[in-house]
């Protein structure tokens, strides 16, 4: 086949396309980094719903360790002729308090590292 008749082979180099960038991914992150309105608006948006999330934690904390007293006292306040054995108070407070606990403190971490995910992708605008 003589050279004028062969297919013309070209070469395209250019950015992967899984290495493109969303549109809105370098806009909200100078939005952000130049402290412009929209960019306070996110970073305000992040630290409401952070805020938000350590508040829950701290009030089912409160409210679980808040209401332990009253259950100690409520056999005696109801004249029942049964008060809270002291092995009972001890073991609630040196024992089960701390599962619980561990779980609203778990619940927190997942909690905010969710919100940072979430303001991740606003960023990146996936």
């Amino acid at each position: 086949m003589p050279a004028e008749q062969r297919p013309r082979r070209e070469v395209v180099t250019g950015v992967p396309r899984g290495a493109r960038r969303a549109p809105g991914h370098a806009h909200a992150r100078f939005e952000i980094s130049e402290q412009t309105t929209l960019g306070t608006t996110y970073v305000r948006s992040l630290m409401r719903s952070q805020l938000r999330a350590g508040l829950s934690a701290l009030a089912a904390l409160a409210l679980f360790i808040g209401t332990l007293p009253l259950f100690f006292v409520l056999p005696a306040a109801l004249d029942c002729g049964f008060t809270t054995p002291g092995f009972v108070v001890w073991a609630a407070l040196g024992v089960a308090v701390y599962p619980v606990m561990w779980l609203i403190a778990r619940w927190y971490v997942r909690r905010a590292e969710r919100n940072e995910q979430d303001f991740l992708k606003l960023l990146e605008g996936r």
